[in-house]
Order: structure tokens, then sequence, then C-alpha cells
């Protein structure tokens, strides 16, 4: 079981270590860079529709919770980014705060997004996302994000 769950680790790029550093493409990151890095590549991945990197970043009982109150759980949050009802163009990410306790973590980013999103058209918002997240297996995953402007 060990081996696997190593092969499986090492295959995404992370190989966990017992002082809560992890390798990432051969860069040792504390937990806090590897939230913060969570929290670009999400964003990276929305603006390209990869949806199936952007499924690796969350929970299997994700709920993101959009700035107008709509509760969208994890397959219906991916499906909106691939069937073009979300589309993202860009983030400029511009402020972040992370907050460690054990296991489980809150990063609140504010970046500037520009998206056309449920219909509307293209806009670009100073969009702030509260995380939280939680360590399994030794790898962050976002479980809850809360949208709004700032």
């Amino acid at each position: 079981m060990k081996k696997y769950v190593f092969i499986v680790l090492s295959c995404l790029g992370f190989i966990a270590s017992s002082q809560s550093k992890t390798q990432i493409n051969d860069k040792e990151m504390t937990d806090k860079e590897i939230i913060l890095q969570s929290y670009k590549d999400m964003y990276s991945y929305m603006v390209s529709k990869d949806t199936a990197n952007l499924s690796k970043l969350m929970t299997d009982d994700f709920v993101l919770i959009h700035m107008t109150g709509i509760r969208q759980d994890k397959q219906t949050y991916l499906r909106c980014i691939a069937d073009g009802t979300l589309n993202y163009y860009s983030a400029l990410h511009e402020n972040s705060d992370v907050s460690i306790n054990g296991d489980t973590a809150i990063l609140t980013g504010q970046s500037k997004v520009t998206a056309a999103v449920f219909g509307g058209g293209k806009h670009t918002w100073n969009l702030q996302l509260k995380f939280w997240f939680i360590k399994k297996d030794g790898i962050w995953l976002q479980y809850k994000s809360q949208a709004s402007t700032y």
C-alpha cells in the first residue's frame, strides 16, 4: 500500500515529507506556498478550461458559493466551466492571506478577474475568494469556496 501511495503521489508531482514541506517539481515548498500555488493553479485551469486538473485541487464534496449566492457542487461547477456557462479569461492576483491550523487552512485571495458568467457579458471584477482547505494524505485540497467582491 505504501508503495502504491508513493507512486500515485510521485505521478502527481508531490512527495510528502514529515516536516510540512513538499517537493513539487524539485522545489521544496512550505504548506503556505503550496496553498497559494493551488489558488493560482485554480485560475490557470479555469482560464484554460482544464477541468481534469482543476478537479484534482478539490475534494469530491467541494462546494462553491458564488457572489450571487448560487451554490454549486464540484461536478456542476466543472460542467459549467466546460460548457461555457462560466468563461474565465484572466486573473491578476493582488492580495492573499493564508492561515493554517493543523490539517486545515483558510486562504483569502483577491484578484482582478475577467470573466463572462451565466450568459452575461465579459466584465472584470475585483473578486475575493475565501477557500477552506483540508490536508488529506499529505495533499492540500479545497473543500469550500465563497466568492465576493472587494
